[in-house]
């Protein structure tokens, strides 16, 4: 049971992973977006500015975990986020990023100030 849940969070974690599909979500933050099925220039493939394959392959991670959903409207599927807290998740993270590059300025300072104490 343990294992089942590890392997769960490691997946959702997974379809994180990738810069592609975090843009995404950051692009449906604005509400939902459109790629059609047919080839056609939607607001996703235009930011995202890659194939509609690629795009569609990138969407079915997020949906398999849960992270969007879809719904169609004539000729187009919209796709829009499941459940907002993903976005804590994100934001925690980019939270521990920018105070790991602040604490590498910082050292990096000491560093600048260290070496022109000794010349």
């Amino acid at each position: 049971m343990q294992n089942d849940i590890l392997q769960k969070k490691a997946e959702y974690f997974k379809a994180l992973s990738h810069p592609t599909r975090l843009r995404i979500l950051e692009l449906l933050t604005k509400g939902e977006y459109c790629v059609c099925e047919e080839i056609c220039v939607c607001d996703l493939l235009r930011e995202l500015r890659l194939e509609q394959s690629n795009v569609s392959q990138h969407l079915a991670v997020l949906r398999k975990q849960g992270i969007v959903t879809a719904r169609k409207q004539g000729m187009k599927v919209l796709y829009s986020i499941k459940n907002p807290k993903v976005y804590e998740v994100i934001d925690y993270v980019s939270k521990i990023i920018k105070q790991e590059i602040m604490d590498d300025v910082t050292l990096v300072e000491q560093l600048k100030t260290t070496v022109k104490k000794s010349v």
